[in-house]
């Protein structure tokens, strides 16, 4: 009898429980058992301990769902109720916050796990950049991981046998490898990676998490939060940059999206995009939610619940847990110990992308007839290797060139910084995309103009030549006409939006206060007209206060209501 028992609370207990891995920044694997209780804070404490990492806000814990939908792990919820797939459970260890400064850092070992973060970043695409800072931030991961160039170890090509990037070229091979044997001698692994986070830091595409979306006229884009701000890209530009204190508010609604921005008193602006999935669309809500909170205030205890939409009885509540930049900076100033050991992993190919290994080269193929190497990623779980931050991008520039435009609409239009980012389309292979979407192959032809104006270097180059000052004045002259038209119509057609949803939410409150109102009729003519015999209502009738309520306020109620309708009746009657 007692060694049954025994066995059942056993079998009960690991019912209890859950084998959950963790794969972290280098690409090796935590395994631990987790109650079926146990929240998500639990399991992150454990792998910084692991890791000995105490700038630990920075950081979060990634999984994807069925569908291939992406989330981050909330660590104030339960694990197992986050989870919609059967365990054990499988999820990765990122940066969730990019460090605006990372030089500003306290500790070695966070800027190294920061580094190896970028390092991926820029090995799948995600980090964009032109040719020369590609050919240097290769060149700091040599010197970080091999050490100084040694004619006897490392022979002619030997920057071939690694993969920095998805795609490149015999020349940037060369570039990389001069660079490494002639200006990075004697620097240590330390001073190469917080060199190369310097570097990465100064990019136009530096902690860019995109969401793929689409525009109000159907064109693909990538929405993003960045340490400085919210940030569209299209083609082959940066088409908006907002800074988290122009944006005030996030919404969204099913699949639509919206942000709410004031760049000057007289300038507010409303951004409205598309995601793929309403599932999607919250994701991409609760990312730019928290990033505000992070970014932008000041201490935790500003931070408030947000609703995604003003009506009432609808909507997703949300609020950002954890500390803000600030306060994390703060805490890290008081860090007082000896640094950590680090093991520092070799330069090996990642795991999560078994088809590059060694990278496909470019040849003299003019950039035109170029075609964008696909990176095959397997479904499920093993996609989520590939991506901590979702942002891929097709190949790193060939060119040299890099432009810079502020346009800007006038009368209550939207201001946008507009960047030429890349002579080629921001256009990421979807075996990469953060969630599912549509394919749209590897050209994009929709997405290539924006405001009319043409998205790679050479076609501007080619119709700046062909249109003369005097058309250019004109048709700059209509653009504006046309902008502040269609303007001002999006500004009212978004007034008659709020007022119709207005109106409806006090519509579902009047209903449902008169149902409310209803109920408690019926329950008020069952105690006092009723002769139902039930527990709770026998109890009712004899409390003191109903017996009250019923003499002095029920009663004359009644005798007044009985006799305002027999002289109605009367009324009637006679007439």
């Amino acid at each position: 009898m007692m060694l049954s028992r025994l066995v059942s609370s056993s079998i009960r207990s690991l019912d209890r429980e859950y084998n959950c891995t963790v794969r972290l920044l280098d690409d090796s694997e935590y395994t631990c058992t987790i109650q079926r209780d146990a929240k998500g804070q639990y399991l992150f404490d454990l792998i910084c301990h692991h890791l000995n990492l105490l700038e630990k806000d920075y950081f979060g814990i990634r999984y994807v769902d069925p569908d291939k939908q992406r989330h981050w792990l909330e660590f104030s919820k339960s694990i197992a109720k986050q989870m919609k797939s059967q365990p054990p459970f499988t999820m990765c260890l990122r940066v969730k916050f990019y460090p605006p400064d990372p030089a500003a850092l306290k500790e070695e070992i966070t800027r190294y796990l920061v580094f190896l973060q970028v390092k991926r970043d820029l090995y799948h695409g995600r980090l964009l950049c032109k040719t020369s800072d590609a050919a240097l931030l290769a060149a700091y991961i040599l010197q970080a991981e091999i050490g100084d160039y040694d004619p006897g170890k490392h022979p002619e090509g030997y920057c071939s046998k690694f993969q920095f990037f998805p795609k490149h070229s015999e020349k940037l091979e060369r570039r990389i490898a001069e660079i490494h044997k002639t200006e990075l001698i004697g620097q240590t692994p330390e001073v190469s990676e917080l060199n190369f986070l310097q570097k990465a830091q100064m990019l136009e595409t530096y902690g860019v998490d995109p969401h793929p979306c689409k525009d109000v006229s159907g064109n693909p884009a990538f929405l993003a939060f960045t340490p400085f701000g919210f940030t569209v890209l299209q083609g082959n530009r940066r088409i908006h940059f907002l800074t988290w204190d122009e944006v005030t508010k996030l919404k969204f609604e099913a699949k639509t999206f919206h942000i709410y921005a004031n760049q000057t008193e007289e300038r507010k602006i409303i951004l409205t995009y598309f995601a793929p999935t309403p599932e999607a669309c919250k994701h991409l809500w609760k990312c730019g939610v928290e990033n505000q909170a992070f970014y932008k205030l000041e201490k935790s205890s500003q931070v408030r619940t947000v609703s995604s939409s003003n009506v009432f009885f609808k909507g997703s509540r949300f609020r950002y847990s954890g500390k803000v930049a600030k306060e994390v900076m703060e805490q890290s100033a008081r860090i007082k110990r000896d640094p950590p050991e680090i093991h520092r992993a070799g330069m090996v190919p990642s795991r999560s992308c078994p088809s590059i290994t060694h990278g496909p080269r470019l040849t003299s193929v003019p950039r035109t007839r170029r075609r964008a190497v696909h990176i095959s990623i397997m479904e499920g779980l093993e996609s989520l290797r590939d991506s901590a931050h979702s942002t891929p991008v097709r190949s790193v520039s060939h060119g040299e060139s890099f432009m810079s435009s502020r346009g800007q609409l006038v009368d209550g239009g939207e201001a946008s910084t507009s960047a030429v980012i890349s002579d080629e389309t921001y256009s990421p292979s979807d075996s990469v995309l953060p969630t599912p979407i549509a394919d749209h192959g590897v050209e994009i032809p929709a997405a290539r103009h924006l405001n009319g104006a043409p998205c790679s270097i050479d076609e501007e180059k080619e119709s700046a030549a062909r249109a003369s000052s005097e058309a250019q004045a004109a048709q700059a002259r209509s653009g504006r006409r046309g902008l502040q038209a269609g303007s001002t119509k999006a500004t009212t057609n978004s007034e008659v939006e709020d007022l119709h949803k207005f109106v409806l939410s006090v519509l579902r409150l009047f209903l449902v206060t008169i149902g409310l109102l209803f109920a408690l009729l019926l329950l008020l003519i069952m105690l006092t007209e009723s002769d139902l015999d039930i527990a709770f209502l026998r109890d009712i009738r004899k409390t003191p206060e109903f017996q009250q309520f019923h003499i002095e306020y029920f009663c004359p109620l009644r005798r007044w209501f009985a006799c305002k309708l027999r002289w109605m009746g009367g009324f009637i009657i006679s007439n």
